[in-house]
């Protein structure tokens, strides 16, 4: 340890600390400490001697001669010392470690290099004492919320939102006073700058060269949102209720989106693209295949009122129909089959291409949970000519991953309890244009049952 430190810090914490580690420099004993601090029976040990109030009064007393090696080893034992030792975060609030925690930020704020990993200890030390409970949070709120939040999130770094995003989630989950808070101008801005931070630090690597330069329309900061919001969608599908004017929103921005989109390139890559119209266009898809197989799941009763019937009011069914005639045909049937004739396009030339890999499988996935259980979409589907172009979906296609699989589930859909869908097949059969090169790439063929006179799909093997 450097001589004007050793000199400059109190004697009687050096020397506990020495005893208790066994070690002869401030930098050994601390790592000593950190590992000992590793295991619940460690902490509670150090609870028990009351170490965290020794490290509290070493940061609040003695900061300017602690350097980066040693403040980052003092936070990182805090850390681990309030992680789920309820003493430990109880000595941590009555000894002010808030506003000792504070002083370390701000003081690390005006150094000319930003140490992001002092930064990253101390917020999540307060994180894991904002797990504590009501007094904790109320306590790092009181201190942080607006300005101090809104400084820490104009970070630019995954390393130090992740731990700020923890404590702001944990502090307003179940309080809606802080929600409110959250929600307001100051909450706002706040999120604003968080989520600026946190599309700029976990944006894909991909050369912009590669991808459609962003419009005006739409930002990266949005796109990043509408991704985080599809997840949680479809993560927590039994939790989340969808609001008929959300699901119009969504497919409002997805319309928006198909306006601003360069269909005249094949995407190289999948969600996210890092252009961002692309990624708003396929967040939404994902966002609508989930709200409808929500609405889906609830069972065999037809509802014109809930989202997916609004969806559809609003011309949803035709608009993916008429998308998926304009897109080229998947990669097997296009290799195989001349593009006009295959879709039913006057000018092959004029066709559009997937903006991303899975484009048309998003598409084909809004449609197929549709279809499930309304009987009004399958004959929609039949009147606009749509039976042989879902048919046509039923392959395994390069740039689409698990088209194949969708397609079959949104054929059974059209088909199910049908019977005009399920003759309107036999009459594709009759005409000689049911068993296409995709249908037979499936392994499958299509044939009359003779009894019944209905067709159905058989393996060809």
């Amino acid at each position: 340890m450097d001589d004007k430190v050793g000199s400059s810090l109190p004697k009687d914490i050096l020397n506990w600390l020495f005893a208790y580690s066994k070690s002869t420099s401030l930098a050994d004993a601390l790592q000593a400490l950190v590992n000992i601090s590793r295991t619940a029976d460690g902490r509670a040990d150090l609870a028990s001697k009351n170490v965290l109030a020794l490290i509290l009064d070493l940061i609040q007393g003695h900061l300017e001669y602690l350097n980066s090696e040693l403040l980052v080893s003092s936070l990182k034992l805090l850390r681990n010392l309030c992680a789920g030792e309820v003493v430990n975060q109880d000595t941590f609030i009555e000894k002010n470690g808030v506003g000792i925690i504070l002083t370390v930020l701000r003081s690390a704020m005006h150094t000319p290099s930003l140490d992001c990993g002092a930064v990253r200890m101390a917020l999540q030390a307060l994180a894991n004492v904002s797990l504590a409970g009501e007094r904790h949070q109320q306590t790092i709120w009181v201190q942080f919320f607006p300005n101090e939040y809104l400084t820490l999130a104009r970070i630019r770094s995954q390393d130090t939102v992740d731990p700020l995003c923890m404590i702001l989630y944990t502090c307003q989950d179940g309080n809606p006073v802080r929600l409110a808070e959250l929600c307001g101008d100051h909450g706002l801005s706040l999120v604003t700058e968080i989520a600026r931070t946190a599309s700029i630090a976990i944006a894909p690597a991909i050369d912009s060269k590669d991808v459609q330069m962003d419009c005006d329309e739409f930002s990266p900061e949005q796109a990043f949102l509408q991704r985080i919001v599809s997840e949680i969608l479809n993560e927590r599908m039994d939790d989340v209720t969808v609001s008929t004017e959300f699901a119009l929103y969504i497919l409002g921005l997805f319309r928006k989106a198909s306006g601003f989109v360069d269909f005249s390139e094949r995407g190289k890559f999948g969600l996210p693209t890092g252009s961002s119209p692309i990624d708003v266009l396929g967040y939404s898809l994902t966002m609508l295949r989930d709200i409808c197989a929500q609405d889906g799941a609830r069972g065999p009763t037809e509802n014109a009122q809930d989202a997916t019937g609004s969806l559809l009011s609003s011309g949803l069914l035709d608009s993916l129909l008429n998308l998926l005639r304009e897109l080229e045909p998947p990669t097997i049937i296009r290799k195989t089959t001349d593009h006009g004739q295959c879709q039913g396009n006057a000018d092959s030339k004029q066709l559009k291409h997937c903006p991303y890999k899975g484009f048309r499988r998003d598409i084909v996935a809004v449609i197929g949970n549709c279809l499930y259980w309304r009987k009004s979409v399958q004959d929609e589907v039949r009147c606009k000519d749509g039976v042989f172009l879902l048919m046509q979906q039923c392959v395994a296609d390069e740039d689409n991953p698990f088209l194949r699989e969708w397609g079959i589930w949104t054929v059974r859909n059209l088909f199910e309890g049908n019977t005009k869908n399920q003759q309107s097949v036999a009459e594709l059969e009759l005409r000689g244009t049911v068993n296409t090169p995709e249908i037979v790439e499936l392994g499958l063929r299509v044939e009359l049952d003779h009894k019944t006179r209905r067709p159905k799909l058989v393996n060809s093997a």
